[in-house]
């Protein structure tokens, strides 16, 4: 599917109040807490949006906090690219980066968890060319990431992570 083809949502109202970060961070929580307990029989599927019904996976991100120094997990959508595994820093369409990414940032080094398999993994953020390589996989992955793209003024980006091993 062509990032053309896909139907751009309205921004939904109220999506830069300051209780919408809070809920995300919330049901994050509780996401990580499901998908730890059970190895990802619970809590690898991300089924809102274009996802729903059928579902699309999720995988943990543990980074280094860049201000505490202590490890923090986020679930993501993904794709796989080769040996890579690439995430976006979308956050909805809110207008901040999401913390994880400025971890990442600050910190290259991190782990993916996929189901019950772990890997230590380097970040970077995918230069403009790899970008445009990787945006259109994505969307026809997650077509609510074209949408997203509209309700911010941000450029969000797209993460690789490459196994170290």
């Amino acid at each position: 599917m062509a990032t053309d083809m896909v139907k751009i949502k309205p921004k939904p109202e109220g999506l830069d109040k300051p209780y919408v970060g809070k809920i995300i961070k919330t049901m994050s929580k509780v996401n990580v807490a499901i998908y730890r307990w059970t190895g990802g029989l619970l809590g690898s599927k991300w089924r809102v949006g274009s996802a729903f019904p059928r579902g699309i996976p999720v995988l943990l991100l543990t980074t280094t906090g860049r201000k505490s120094g202590q490890p923090r997990t986020a679930p993501l959508v993904f794709i796989e690219d080769g040996c890579n595994v690439i995430v976006v820093a979308s956050q909805g369409g809110l207008p901040k980066d999401p913390l994880w990414y400025k971890n990442l940032v600050a910190t290259a080094e991190c782990e993916v968890q996929i189901k019950r398999r772990k890997t230590k993994m380097m970040a970077h953020t995918a230069s403009p060319e790899e970008r445009a390589a990787l945006w259109p996989k994505l969307v026809a992955h997650y077509p609510d990431f074209a949408s997203y793209a509209t309700w911010t003024d941000r450029i969000i980006p797209v993460v690789v992570l490459e196994p170290t091993g």
